[in-house]
């Protein structure tokens, strides 16, 4: 049943994880090089990362940088930057090219903060399943005589507590975005 344990833990792991990504590509009053991830640049006819052909900078809170190694890909950066959609529009200056950063309103901050609080509630339902998971494999177990009704009680309470734990961090990691998303 160890193995049960721990993978429980392993996928409550990986929704955290996935949830702690997703919330750094959110866009807060300050500029962040996590919401480039993902980004890809068709170079030479293949879509390869931002990061691999250029160098991506934050030198001020509200601006990043991009400085590519070669600059015939200037364009294809600049175009793939704006297909990304990121409410920011690129500045080619033929060297480089910027992303300032507006400054956020209260307004959208506050809708920020519900896409935040949407996304945390998704991976509390997929911690739920998780459990729900874990709670149908004990009792399979239960029913092949593989674990006593006891065990079964006792494990169902285990699979509770790893489950309370996740959705608490959950709200941890929700409450210090927000708190970030509305710091003016």
């Amino acid at each position: 049943m160890a193995d049960a344990a721990a993978e429980l833990k392993t996928r409550i792991d990986k929704a955290l994880d996935s949830l702690k990504q997703d919330l750094s590509k959110v866009r807060t009053g300050r500029a962040s090089t996590a919401i480039l991830d993902g980004i890809k640049v068709d170079q030479y006819g293949s879509p390869t990362p931002l990061a691999g052909v250029a160098s991506i900078n934050a030198p001020e809170p509200r601006l990043i940088t991009i400085k590519p190694w070669d600059k015939s890909v200037l364009k294809d950066i600049e175009k793939a930057l704006r297909e990304a959609n990121l409410g920011i529009n690129p500045m080619n200056d033929g060297e480089m090219i910027r992303l300032p950063f507006p400054p956020l309103t209260e307004e959208r901050r506050k809708d920020i903060v519900k896409q935040v609080k949407a996304r945390g509630e998704e991976s509390k339902v997929a911690i739920r399943n998780i459990r729900r998971d874990a709670n149908e494999a004990l009792k399979v177990q239960q029913k092949d005589k593989k674990i006593t009704e006891d065990d079964l009680k006792r494990r169902t309470e285990e699979v509770q507590k790893a489950t309370d734990a996740g959705i608490k961090k959950v709200d941890e990691m929700l409450a210090a975005k927000e708190q970030e998303v509305m710091k003016v």
